[in-house]
């Protein structure tokens, strides 16, 4: 028998971890003197030892390691639980590598600009959302600034004029698949609350979720929002992305005839791992 500090030399675990795991009833003493409270540990309680080990060193929890050992569980529920296991720490290494690609990318603009990047660009789901929307086609991109004021207007006049409530930014919805320098189809949306139906140009619907968005917030005025897209643009490439749906734009500050350099757009595009 020996002392749980021979034993910690014998099986190198520490008496810390000796004791905790007979807290939790993995590994109990063979046994306890009952004047002195000291644990001994015998030598056929090695194999044991290694077995919690070695499941933990897979990344098992302390409480499957125990299901494993003391409930006799089945060869399907064992390889069951391996199997749950197995598909988390494959998530984790594609979860791992996008990280180091986006670090990788963080460091080549360093190396570039010598500077922090001028935009972060996050990944994140986008819910549901009901909105009031007028759809138009701007001519060129020189006109779009003007087009959307109009399709806005209408869609502001309408909310107010039938007593809904917005709830949130204006919300800009780039309807072409590719870019396009002519006729660009767009809609202007306002999320509200209230009853609101169909008008004969504005028309209520939902904004569908998205999944997956890159994102990016712009500062300033949107003659230099061209930036913003460039960064998202190549970010989605350097990180092994294509684009899956159609470009928002919210307008998180603004006030038309306002201080540019106060406006506030963040620039999502729906995608997808390539």
């Amino acid at each position: 028998m020996f002392k749980i500090g021979d034993f910690s030399r014998l099986s190198m675990v520490s008496v810390k971890a000796l004791r905790y795991y007979d807290e939790r009833r993995l590994l109990r003493p063979a046994r306890v003197d009952e004047e002195t409270g000291y644990r001994y540990y015998s030598t056929d309680q090695l194999m044991r030892l290694n077995r919690i080990l070695a499941l933990k060193d897979m990344g098992l929890s302390l409480e499957q390691i125990a299901l494993l050992l003391d409930q006799e569980p089945t060869p399907d529920q064992i390889r069951g639980m391996l199997r749950l296991k197995q598909i988390e720490l494959h998530q984790q290494l594609i979860e791992g590598q996008a990280r180091l690609t986006r670090i990788e990318a963080w460091l080549q603009a360093f190396e570039q600009e010598v500077t922090m990047p001028a935009y972060d660009v996050i990944l994140k789901k986008v819910e549901p959302i009901r909105v009031a929307q007028t759809r138009g086609t701007a001519p060129s991109m020189e006109q779009i600034g003007l087009t959307l004021d109009s399709l806005f207007d209408q869609t502001l006049n309408y909310i107010g004029q039938h007593g809904a409530t917005i709830t949130g930014p204006a919300i800009t919805v780039y309807y072409d698949s590719e870019f396009r320098e002519h006729d660009i189809n767009v809609g202007a949306c306002m999320p509200f609350t209230g009853s609101l139906n169909d008008g004969e140009q504005v028309k209520v619907v939902e904004l569908p979720a998205i999944e997956t968005v890159a994102s990016v917030v712009h500062h300033g005025s949107f003659s230099t929002l061209n930036q913003a897209y460039g960064a998202i643009l190549k970010w989605i490439e350097a990180n092994g992305y294509r684009i899956n749906g159609f470009t928002r734009e919210l307008n998180l500050e603004y006030e038309r005839g306002g201080d540019q350099s106060k406006f506030v757009t963040e620039v999502q595009f729906p995608v997808e791992k390539s």
